[in-house]
């Protein structure tokens, strides 16, 4: 696949930095879900996980989103507000999720669960730790652990029901779609 490039502005919500990719920039990425890419901003090299910002409707296509860190944004001499040059590939090799304390601490109380989740993909277990963040109260996120750890004790490799295609991080999304960026700039 060619490299994607475009020029795009970067946007914060609700304090964290959003650069959101254009939907022709996202119509060229093999899929409409979270997807591994490689790339470039003002030269400066990252890779991330692209998360999809869950909108599917005929006048707004979808696109994809990512939270540049502040040593990325630092090298590369870009802040909200500004138009960054980006240039992206998208990888078969994925990232490891961060894995949650709550999560990393139920994994480690159950030695089965644990077993599987060290023998499943990266890709799997991202879908994991997007399911069990994707939630807005601490009481169903705990429950989410427990159903994860039931599914994995019991043999299942990736939540059930979860769609890759909506924006699964509360606090810059509602209803599975990422909130609208407001430029401050």
């Amino acid at each position: 696949m060619s490299t994607i490039q475009f020029e795009t502005a970067l946007y914060k919500i609700n304090n964290r930095t959003i650069l959101r990719l254009p939907e022709s920039a996202s119509a060229g990425l093999p899929s409409r879900g979270m997807t591994m890419v490689s790339g470039t901003i003002n030269g400066v090299p990252f890779k991330t996980l692209l998360e999809p910002d869950g909108r599917y409707s005929p006048e707004k296509k979808s696109s994809h989103w990512f939270t540049p860190d502040k040593k990325l944004l630092k090298d590369a001499a870009a802040k909200v507000g500004d138009t960054v040059q980006v240039a992206l590939e998208p990888s078969k090799e994925w990232i490891e999720p961060e894995v949650p304390d709550d999560l990393k601490q139920a994994l480690a109380a159950s030695p089965e669960a644990e077993a599987l989740w060290n023998d499943i993909t990266p890709l799997a277990r991202w879908d994991w730790v997007r399911w069990i963040r994707a939630v807005k109260t601490e009481e169903t996120r705990q429950k989410h652990i427990e159903v994860a750890l039931d599914k994995l004790n019991k043999g299942m490799r990736r939540p059930c029901c979860f769609n890759r295609n909506l924006c699964s991080d509360p606090e810059v999304s509602h209803n599975w779609s990422l909130l609208e960026p407001e430029q401050t700039k």
